[in-house]
Order: C-alpha cells, then structure tokens, then sequence
C-alpha cells in the first residue's frame, strides 16, 4: 500500500514551514509498504528478550588523542531509538516524538479512530514502527511510548509486528511490557516462549491465572495445582476463572460436564483456556487482534479466509497472504466467502490465458465482490500490473482503470486521461472547481489550500509525529464527509512532505467513497 513511498528529501527548515505550493512528484515504482516490508523480514531477527546489551568497543585506546567527552544531565541515560523500521526506508527522522509531551502524546496514540482509508492505515502502521527516540530523550517516556505503541499495533490485529516491538523495547521492562507480550503471545501461539521467561523471571506477573497457565504449560504441574488452590483458598479469582483453570488442570475430570458459559469480556488467557479445554471462542465477534488465531493451521480454511480478509481491511496483513488463502484449493461450498474464493480463482485463470474476453468476462464479477468486501485496495495491489497489459473495453475497462488509480502505480494510470481521478493522480487539479463538495475540498487542498498552521508548528517543536496523527485524525473525519476537514488534512499531509498518501488517499475517497 505503498506506506514507505512517504517522504524524499525530507525537511524542516524551509519547505515544512511553508505551504506546499511546490508538491512533491510522487514516486513511479511501488515498494511494499511497512506491514509488507516486515513480513518479509526474518522474525530471527527479533531482540532476544533474555539477551543482554553488550558495547562492542575495543579494550584499548586506539590513539593517544583525548577522547571527546559528552555531558548529559543525569537521569536522562544514552539515546536509544525503538522501531522496526529504519529512517531510510520511513524517510521519518529518529526525532519523531523528540519535542513532544508524553502526557499529551500518550492519549494521543490511544484514542486514534479506527482508520478506514488504506492510506491513512499505511501511513500510520509506518509512525507506529519508525524507529525513533523517546520524547526529551528520557527513558521512562520510551517505556510509555512503547507500550502505547505496541497496544496501537496489536488493537489493529497487527500483532507479528507488536512482538517484534515489545520484544526489542524489552519485555522484562515492567511487568506492563510483559503482560502484553503475553497477551500478543497467547493469540499468535508462541506463549511457551513467555512462560518461560515468566518462570525465569516470577515477578513480571502477579496475576494468577497467568501464574497457574505458564506452570502448567512448562509442565510443573505439582506448583501449578499449588498456585491454583492458593489462589482458590484465598478468593485471589472470580469463580468463572477458578471453574476454567481447573478445567484446564485436569480436563478428564470434567468430560461428563456441559459446557462452560463464555464470559461477557474475553481477554486474550481467557480465550486460549478455553480452546485448550476443547471450548473454542469463535473469534468473529471479538476484537480485531483475536483473529490472528484463526490463521494458524489449527483453524479451518474458512475460518482462516475470514480472520485474512478482516486484517487485511485493517491494513494489517500481507495482500500475498490473502491471495494464497484465497487459492489455496477449490471451494467447498457457495455462497459469502466462497463466491469471492470461486470469482477469484476464475479470475486469476483468465489472467493466465491473457485472453482480453475471459478477462472481460471475469473481471466485473471479482470486483462486485471485493467492493462487497472492502477489499478492494488489497485486490487492486495484487492485480493492478497484470491488468494494466489487458486490452479491455466497455465495465471491463472502467473497472481495470479504478484498479490502476487505487494500485501504487496510481500515477501512471493517471496519465492514461483527463478526468478529476487522473488529475489528482498526477498532482494536479482541473480547470473548473468542482459543485460537489467533497470533490470541492480535494480540489482545495491540490490547489494551492493553506495546511492547518497549527500542525506545522508542531513540526517546529520536534513534534512530527502528532501532526502526521493529528492529519490522519482530521484525514479520517473528512472521508466520512466533513468537507472542510478532509481538505485541511490532505493539504497538510502535501506540506509535511506525505505526498504519496495524500494523492492515494483523495484516490480513495474518490473511487471508493471513503
């Protein structure tokens, strides 16, 4: 989704303290975007949290020169820049948050809206995961901005990523950063790697439940029974926790039972006690984060379709690993997920023949159910290349075009015409201001629109990443049809520099109605 085609030749002087008159061309190649990059990118190389930070200096001098020496006021310890992504491929500097208030900041990142435009998910999946250094450079606001940070990721069904942060922010931090490493653990599978840094390490936890399930799950039942009935003597649970945690210690006891009733609120120890009793939560109405549990092989393929489709609205999850899901084999049945596992197959068939009818024929079908979906960002990055050699005419070649405007190749669609979509694509705006007014308000911000000032002056202060929340926050209340803010948005993100996303963003509203 093209999140890291964001900033060239970023600045701060000059051109972040003016208005975009002058906006940036955007980038004709389509790099993969944050979420893309770092499925690509080795989990292996994700911080060890037992590991311990060694510096690799020399033993001795290597000259008789005086060394320099930096002062710090005490307290404030040495820099150190927490992220998955570098600058280089962000193109965001490591003082992102350096001028910020974390009192200020941390609301912030909590109450983001759940961004509905691709552009805005992309943009704001590469803040969250740029590396870049605590506010004022004091270590207890990284520890707060990691833990929101990683909370932000893993609330939007992100979770490798949310691991991989928390994991190099540490995990042993506080006993915080290990309750939601153990929470992102539990739904990804890997949680015998936190129990045992929680055996290791007994005082990141005082919760019971977690106590008795990570005993159990190293296999010291003996202090795992012991933990449980203390926990019982002592009222230390509510009678639901106690009445599944002795499920889950000795199952056979229980088979003649019926079936525990779900609680109203499942976090995510309570969902994983209930599968390991053979209860399983379907995960369709719970928060987003619990539907990376049915990708995991011990899900069924409709289960698995449905948990990709659902984090790849969100913008959370590789468009290659929808589209194997997808085709993975041939449907089972027909009807909702089916009929787009059915289309799309048929569909990918007629790209292989490259015939200009079949996929005429096919293509109308596929994108009926993508838009039924609101998947159709996702199926316009897969597919938008391969469309762009097909001959089509007539519905077939509306839609293929649609599909070039919403793919990271939008710019070169748009020189294929003239009308208000290519324009935009290209930067550029027609002669004549549009009647409708939302048309109106992304004619205003290509056109010269003043951005917010007050976001600018933010950039100021060394606090560019609120302006780029505080631009999506006004990016998302404009596509749900507040004209003026949309046009606020969208020219502030050209004048930070976000060309890229403010041109695939206006694309959105545009095709797909925001």
């Amino acid at each position: 989704m093209g999140a890291m085609r964001q900033i060239s030749n970023f600045f701060f002087a000059a051109a972040v303290l003016t208005t975009a008159s002058s906006p940036l061309s955007a980038q004709s190649n389509a790099p993969l975007s944050v979420i893309e990059w770092l499925g690509t990118w080795p989990r292996a190389q994700a911080v060890d949290p037992g590991a311990i930070e060694t510096a690799e200096e020399p033993p001795v001098a290597a000259t008789a020169l005086v060394p320099d020496v930096t002062v710090k006021p005490l307290g404030q310890g040495s820099l150190r820049e927490i992220g998955l992504v570098p600058s280089n491929i962000t193109g965001l500097p490591s003082t992102l948050w350096a001028g910020s208030d974390i009192d200020k900041l941390i609301p912030l990142i909590e109450g983001l809206p759940d961004f509905h435009l691709p552009a805005a998910q992309s943009l704001l999946y590469t803040v969250l995961l740029a590396e870049a250094a605590a506010p004022g450079n004091i270590p207890s606001n990284g520890n707060q901005l990691s833990l929101a940070r990683v909370a932000q990721l893993m609330k939007r069904g992100a979770l490798d990523p949310a691991a991989s942060l928390i994991e190099q922010a540490g995990v042993t931090t506080s006993p915080a950063h290990f309750d939601l490493w153990m929470q992102i653990s539990l739904l990804t599978g890997t949680e015998d790697r936190a129990c045992g840094v929680l055996r290791a390490n007994p005082h990141l936890s005082r919760d019971y439940t977690t106590q008795v399930f990570c005993t159990a799950r190293v296999r010291a039942w003996e202090d795992a029974a012991l933990t449980f009935g203390s926990a019982q003597a002592l009222g230390l649970l509510p009678a639901e926790t106690l009445a599944l945690l002795e499920r889950f210690l000795d199952p056979e006891s229980f088979e003649a039972e019926d079936t525990l009733a779900i609680p109203r609120d499942i976090d995510p120890m309570r969902f994983r006690l209930f599968e390991a009793i053979g209860e399983p939560i379907p995960t369709g109405n719970l928060p987003r984060a619990f539907a990376v549990a049915d990708l995991r092989d011990l899900a069924g393929w409709k289960a698995q379709i449905v948990a990709a489709e659902r984090l790849s609205r969100a913008g959370a999850l590789p468009d290659n690993r929808l589209l194997g899901l997808y085709t993975n084999r041939k449907a089972a049945a027909s009807g909702g997920v089916w009929d787009r596992v059915t289309r799309l197959q048929r569909f990918e068939t007629a790209l292989g023949t490259q015939s200009p009818d079949a996929i005429a024929k096919t293509l109308p079908p596929i994108w009926d159910a993508m838009v039924s979906a609101d998947l159709e960002v996702p199926f316009a990055t897969l597919f938008a290349e391969p469309l762009a050699q097909a001959a089509l005419t007539g519905r077939a070649a509306q839609i293929a075009q649609n599909i070039q405007l919403l793919s990271p190749n939008y710019e070169a669609a748009g020189a294929k015409g003239d009308g208000f979509a290519e324009r935009i694509a290209q930067g550029n705006v027609p002669e004549g201001r549009p009647a409708d007014i939302m048309q109106a308000a992304l004619y205003d911000a290509f056109d010269q629109s003043a951005p917010r000032a007050d976001l600018l002056d933010m950039v100021k202060q060394d606090r560019l990443g609120e302006a780029i929340l505080h631009s999506l926050t006004l990016l998302h209340t404009g596509a749900r049809g507040n004209a003026r803010a949309l046009r606020d948005g969208l020219a502030t993100l050209r004048a930070l520099g976000l060309e890229d996303t403010a041109r695939r963003a206006a694309l959105q509203t545009l095709i797909l109605g925001g």
